[in-house]
């Protein structure tokens, strides 16, 4: 009955496709420029603008949800991101050593294992199969390419496990992100980033990847069209969430050791601040017309509504214990807020910042994403289980 329900809720809002403060972020419940590397069997690079158009729904988000599905298995989801094309990836980082793809009712479609052998991309000088620990995912805009961050690497020539309390001078080794082809659902590319990689957003005009850098305390630039880290921007003490402006100019990045947002000019990759905005900025999420800046404040617990341009608070709001990731509906109207220590999702009016529902999720959540194929909202529980809510 759960299925028939999802099933006729995508059937709905069906379209036509025309061609913390920062040290324990990713601890579990209980316990400079890079070179591109793909495979010679593989398309080589990602056109920099969408080779596809394609017309996406916007359902109207203002319907309460209630709990449609929960999804279990071989997981310990750390992060879900919905391809707003009829898949969710969820990564599970190094308790489970995969990403698992779901079509839109949660149905498990692929395991992807982390596992790669490096020298198939050139790389010699880790022989040997390799893992990693996925963490976050971002998809291109055209929904061909996913974007996947490792939070450590682990095999031949690899030293100790990343950290989450950790410095540059600590020496950890740089990490990877993956380029999964979604039609393929398979790892096509590899490019070197920083260390203890975390949060991915990739730019709308499908030129850029940004990747947060947790350990290294930067942020590293991917090129899409060549698969290279052409820049690293220096940021401070833990950056972690990331969000694009509309017109792909600016990078706003979380700086979670500290009380800041970084603005990163992705043309002279200039960086400028906005500052104090509040305890342990996390998770970040930009209004569709990119006029409002939405921050989750691990450190204090509230959301925080800013002016981008200004730096100005203009609201906060107390959704629960922890606050870690976040989601916006496609039209602007909703934040779906996961509360870590709390145990619960809030939907909250993305105008007046009041809480509009609460609703009990598994034992720490903490990943969210909103699927604009089907208007549902999709909750990661750490512990290992991945929860659909559903409007209606």
């Amino acid at each position: 009955m759960r299925r028939i329900i999802l099933a006729a809720m995508i059937a709905a809002t069906a379209v036509t496709v025309v061609v913390a403060i920062a040290a324990n972020d990713d601890s579990p419940p209980a316990r400079s420029a890079g070179s591109a590397h793909q495979l010679p069997t593989s398309s080589s690079s990602t056109s920099s603008t969408p080779t596809t158009t394609t017309t996406l729904p916007i359902p109207d988000s203002d319907a309460p949800l209630s709990l449609i599905r929960t999804v279990t298995g071989d997981i310990s989801p750390k992060s879900v991101v919905a391809s707003g094309r009829g898949q969710v990836f969820a990564q599970n980082m190094m308790y489970r050593h995969s990403v698992t793809v779901y079509d839109s009712v949660g149905d498990l479609v692929k395991t992807i294992p982390d596992s790669v052998d490096l020298t198939a991309f050139g790389i010699p000088d880790h022989p040997g199969e390799v893992r990693g620990a996925p963490v976050e995912v971002a998809f291109t805009p055209d929904g061909t390419k996913a974007y996947v961050s490792n939070y450590s690497m682990y095999g031949a020539g690899f030293g100790p496990e990343g950290s989450d309390s950790c410095v540059p001078s600590d020496g950890y080794d740089d990490s990877y992100v993956y380029r999964i082809d979604v039609a393929t659902l398979s790892i096509d590319a590899v490019i070197k980033v920083g260390a203890v990689p975390k949060y991915v957003a990739v730019t709308p005009d499908a030129r850029y990847a940004v990747v947060s850098n947790w350990c290294t305390f930067d942020a590293s630039i991917i090129d899409i069209a060549t698969n290279t880290e052409v820049r690293r921007v220096p940021l401070g003490r833990y950056p972690r969430g990331i969000v694009i402006s509309p017109d792909s100019q600016t990078a706003y990045v979380a700086v979670m050791g500290t009380h800041n947002i970084a603005r990163i000019n992705l043309t002279s990759f200039a960086v400028s601040w906005m500052y104090e905005i509040g305890a342990g900025p996390r998770h970040l999420v930009l209004s569709p017309d990119g006029a409002t800046l939405y921050a989750t404040l691990n450190g204090e617990g509230r959301v925080a509504k800013i002016n981008p341009a200004t730096g100005v608070v203009e609201a906060k709001i107390a959704t629960g214990q922890a606050p870690r990731s976040m989601a916006i509906s496609t039209d602007g109207k909703h934040l779906y807020v996961v509360n870590y220590e709390s145990g619960t999702m809030s939907k909250v009016d993305a105008t007046t910042m009041a809480k509009v529902q609460d609703l009990q999720t598994g034992y720490h959540p903490i990943g969210i994403t909103y699927d604009r194929t089907t208007g549902a909202v999709w909750v990661a529980n750490y512990t290992g289980s991945i929860m659909i809510f559903g409007p209606g």
